[in-house]
């Protein structure tokens, strides 16, 4: 997936609502989503910046570090299907340990996951940017 490509509808190049990855439970939409996927785009999460609206899928991942970030997070780790295995508040210049069987972490502002009703065992799922899947995993 590249972040440069822009819908075909859209000839500024910026991003629009059907090119936009969204996180799904159900039929319910949490959140919209931004994916690191990249080495260093996973290693540099949401350092660096003063807020964030919606949702970081870091994937593949097994842990997180607020090192260098500006809020507290909450982070869920998803196995390979996106369930979520475990959720945890994480104040800033923090490093957590790995979690057994996460394959993907999922960052966004402390008090989202309260917000959407984010638990343990929800199922979640990609959905827009192109994911040929439109399902959980990618391999």
């Amino acid at each position: 997936m590249s972040w440069s490509s822009a819908s075909t509808s859209d000839p500024t190049g910026s991003r629009t609502l059907d090119t936009m990855p969204w996180l799904v439970r159900g039929d319910q939409v949490l959140s919209s989503l931004e994916l690191a996927e990249s080495p260093s785009s996973r290693m540099r999460g949401l350092a660096g910046r003063s807020s964030h609206e919606g949702a970081l899928l870091i994937r593949p991942g097994r842990t997180v570090h607020t090192l260098g970030m500006r809020f507290p997070l909450d982070v869920a780790h998803l196995d390979a299907e996106l369930r979520v295995l475990r959720t945890a508040r994480m104040d800033r210049h923090r490093v957590g340990r790995p979690v057994r069987r996460s394959r993907a972490v999922l960052e966004a502002e402390a008090g989202c996951f309260e917000r959407w009703g984010l638990q343990v065992g929800d199922e979640l799922v990609v959905r827009g940017d192109g994911d040929p899947t439109q399902r959980g995993a990618t391999g």
